[in-house]
């Protein structure tokens, strides 16, 4: 559904109660994020939401966002309570942005870019820029070194380099291996993280959570998960989360689908539509 209509897609006051609830469970985390299932900014109310959960918390507020409406001054202010902005950038021309990005007609290229240089040079918090990399498309050096001089322009405190790391809609969008993204890090001028997506963390302590199959599905709905990311996204004990899946497929409510990196757990199209719902 692409768009770049901004309106009040999910009533603030439900957000804000689902937040004060979790806080209140004694959750412990490092950042509130600010991301959804589509562009948060497209939520004409986000400005309010920063400022609302800012009242009640003191953990940082992050706005994970593509970066398409940053062209707006009104998308720009909402965004300035943030702690941290992450955006996006993972083309260099206009005919890799159609071809990786997909955008919506009225997004221009040079529009974005231009957007996130004059929110670099307005926002006083902290920038990550995070860049997509495609092999055989935008892991190559010439793509790779025109990205490093769009993301120099732009100015931001690091460049986060990721990859492909669950199933795509696209076979041909493959991960890229990880000595050449160290190779393609010297072409930033900014520090450069890259975002590694295997788990290596224990997670034999885990004790369970209160956690329901509507909130394994909802998780589902937004991507697709491994179970070790569904133990790791709902706080559940492996085995707890093993038999829960089960159940799910028993019922035919997900699916599975075997990727280079892992077995992948997804919604299926009659249960996604009950969680849209």
């Amino acid at each position: 559904n692409k768009t770049t209509q901004r309106r009040d897609y999910v009533p603030i006051d439900d957000v804000m109660k689902e937040l004060k609830d979790k806080l209140a469970s004694g959750i412990v985390c490092d950042y509130i994020s600010l991301a959804g299932s589509g562009e948060p900014t497209l939520h004409s109310g986000i400005g309010d939401l920063i400022e609302k959960i800012k009242a009640i918390t003191n953990i940082p507020v992050v706005v994970i966002t593509n970066g398409s409406l940053l062209y707006l001054p009104e998308v720009r202010q909402s965004l300035m309570k943030a702690d941290i902005v992450i955006p996006s950038l993972d083309a260099s021309n206009l005919q890799l942005f159609q071809y990786v990005n997909r955008p919506h007609k009225d997004i221009s290229f040079d529009g974005m870019v231009q957007g996130l240089i004059d929110f670099s040079r307005q926002f006083t918090g902290r920038i990550w820029l995070e860049v997509l990399l495609i092999t055989g498309i935008t892991a190559m050096i010439p793509e790779a070194k025109e990205i490093a001089s769009l993301a120099e322009k732009i100015g931001v405190e690091k460049v986060q380099l990721t990859t492909v790391s669950r199933p795509a809609y696209e076979d041909f969008a493959c991960a890229v291996d990880s000595r050449q993204m160290q190779k393609l890090t010297c072409f930033f001028s900014s520090p450069v993280e890259i975002l590694h997506n295997d788990l290596s963390v224990d997670l034999t302590g885990t004790t369970g959570s209160e956690s329901t199959d509507m909130d394994l599905l909802d998780l589902l709905a937004r991507r697709p998960c491994t179970l070790d990311g569904i133990c790791l996204g709902l706080g559940l004990h492996p085995h707890d989360a093993a038999k829960r899946l089960k159940n799910l497929f028993d019922k035919h409510l997900i699916s599975s689908i075997r990727a280079d990196n892992g077995l992948f757990y997804k919604i299926s199209e009659s249960s996604k539509k009950k969680v849209d719902a």
